[in-house]
């Protein structure tokens, strides 16, 4: 037994002068062999780490989602005002804009205008409807430059605003077309910051979503962004008050299905908000 220990040992210690030798003697073959050996491995994970398999898709997702009947464009604006000036500014607002709204020679159309309730405060919400989408957009704003009232309007509206910014947005094919209806009711706009790519499969769930949402009449529009932030998606819904919202939105998770709609939809979602908001006397949303 001694014997082959020695044995055994004496083996591992000429392994060990090899190995501590190999540098001088075999090292330059030990490298081709490994180099040869590993580099398809390497070249293999290092491929895996860049490229990925992308799905071939033959249309934008604009035109996936966006419903086909209409041309129609819309434009989402907030202006946050001056809290000194917000009754002024809901006042010329209320004077000016259904001019617009009501002349034939402007393709557009007024959805809706608001004052935040809650949410950021002092905050006045514009929606309107461009029917023939970035032409007729383009017919309007042109106009309005000739247009010496709305001229002196815009000036006005300049010193009673803090900040202002827009969003060009498309509707989504499955959700209800946003109609002028009787109040009262409060709105609420809820926007959704997708992580970029996943606008399709957002679109996907809340096709089915949408059904779980129509028992009460509150699903009023659904848009997604063009232009302005983008993979931005915008719900807005009516209800009569706060504690009917809440009623509504509770009865949804007794529906069969709304639960895993909900689970598969959150991880899409970067940022949320909610904003609570109060109709102008003259929006034709009320």
């Amino acid at each position: 037994m001694a014997a082959r220990v020695l044995h055994a040992r004496g083996a591992a210690s000429a392994g060990g002068v090899l190995r501590r030798a190999a540098p001088c003697s075999l090292q330059p073959a030990l490298r081709r062999l490994t180099s040869s050996n590993n580099r398809p491995r390497e070249d293999s994970w290092l491929k895996s780490l860049f490229v990925r398999k992308v799905d071939p898709r033959k249309d934008a997702h604009s035109n996936l989602l966006a419903k086909k009947e209409t041309s129609s464009l819309y434009k989402l604006q907030f202006h946050n005002v001056k809290p000194e000036c917000l009754e002024a500014y809901n006042k010329i607002c209320q004077e000016v804009l259904p001019k617009i709204h009501e002349d034939k020679h402007y393709p557009c159309t007024l959805v809706g205008t608001w004052n935040t309730w809650y949410g950021e405060q002092d905050q006045a919400v514009h929606l309107w409807r461009y029917e023939g989408g970035y032409p007729a957009l383009t017919e309007v704003m042109s106009k309005l430059r000739e247009n010496q009232e709305f001229v002196e309007f815009r000036k006005a509206r300049s010193n009673m605003l803090l900040s202002r910014r827009n969003q060009l947005l498309l509707e989504f094919s499955f959700w209800n077309e946003p109609v002028p209806r009787s109040g009262p009711n409060i709105y609420e706009l809820r926007s959704y910051q997708l992580r970029p790519g996943t606008m399709i499969e957002w679109g996907n769930y809340w096709a089915r979503a949408i059904r779980f949402r129509q028992d009460s009449n509150e699903a009023v529009g659904g848009f997604f962004s063009q232009i302005g932030q983008l993979y931005m998606v915008h719900h807005l819904w009516a209800y009569k008050d706060l504690q009917t919202r809440e009623d509504i939105r509770n009865a949804a998770w007794h529906k069969h299905g709304w639960e895993e709609l909900v689970y598969y939809t959150v991880p899409l979602i970067q940022e949320m908000e909610s904003r609570i908001m109060i109709p102008l006397k003259t929006s034709p949303l009320q």
